[in-house]
């Protein structure tokens, strides 16, 4: 586990990053890194604990908190009324991470990156789901500034229009594609 301040003088904030699971080739110094360029891309002061996890940590989490059992590639949670400086926690599946970075051609670290982003723009106030398009303008900029490829909504977007075009099989009648 990495913890502590950053020895940059631009860097003042405590960060804490915990790999319970870590994939092959992720790097804790530079997700730690990473996460503190993001969080001051952001603009989001404090605190904040990023837990990179299993699948089935996951799950439970979002069994408990969302009441959805299933597994997530990434949690956010905004922290208790009362604690101070910090901004709150993200959850990361390193599995999802892995498989997701396998499917689109890059590394898990940088896949864990880019959940890590999407996780800092929740904590920052931004919701995908109900604001018309400002996370996904601002995560995209952001993408663009920290050197990352297309992030969760984008993907999410062009899933949901390739499940549309797609003509159903005339063997079995069901839509191709996964999720």
């Amino acid at each position: 586990m990495w913890e502590g301040l950053s020895a940059l003088p631009f860097v003042l904030t405590t960060k804490v990053l915990l790999l319970v699971h870590q994939p092959g080739g992720v790097r804790e110094r530079a997700l730690a890194l990473f996460a503190g360029k993001a969080q001051r891309a952001v603009g989001l002061p404090g605190e904040v604990v990023i837990l990179v996890t299993t699948s089935d940590e996951l799950r439970r989490m979002n069994r408990q908190y969302r009441h959805q059992d299933k597994p997530t590639d990434v949690l956010s949670f905004e922290p208790v009324e009362g604690q101070g400086k910090i901004r709150g926690d993200i959850a990361v599946s390193a599995e999802i991470a892995a498989a997701n970075a396998a499917e689109l051609g890059h590394s898990t670290e940088t896949e864990i990156k880019i959940l890590i982003l999407h996780g800092l723009l929740h904590l920052a106030g931004y919701d995908h789901e109900a604001d018309g398009g400002k996370m996904h303008a601002r995560e995209t900029k952001l993408r663009q500034q920290l050197n990352l490829p297309s992030g969760l909504i984008e993907r999410a977007q062009a899933a949901a229009a390739s499940s549309r075009t797609k003509k159903p099989s005339v063997r079995s009648g069901k839509r191709g594609g996964r999720r």
